[in-house]
């Protein structure tokens, strides 16, 4: 099937192109900076290191669903929610 929006660029609040499951961890980034954060586990805090800005910022309590934020790493200290699948 072609793609006719293949040539278009793809914007910051733009749909996923691809996405992989996150292991949180302390010393490692991401295989490659996300632009959400989907928890399919049992909810918790998120705590991550921003890709934009390279802050740490911690989230309260989130329910299981789909989170934008701009991350290329997700703490394990901090973070107590499963699941977790990063979207590019």
């Amino acid at each position: 099937m072609s793609d006719p929006f293949k040539s278009h660029a793809l914007g910051p609040a733009g749909p996923a192109i691809g996405g992989f499951a996150v292991t949180p961890s302390d010393s490692s980034d991401l295989a490659q900076a996300v632009r959400a954060v989907s928890i399919g586990g049992e909810g918790g805090t998120l705590s991550f290191i921003s890709s934009r800005d390279a802050q740490t910022y911690t989230t309260g309590e989130l329910l299981p669903g789909t989170y934008p934020l701009f991350a290329r790493r997700i703490r394990a200290t901090g973070t107590t929610a499963t699941g977790l699948t990063g979207w590019i």
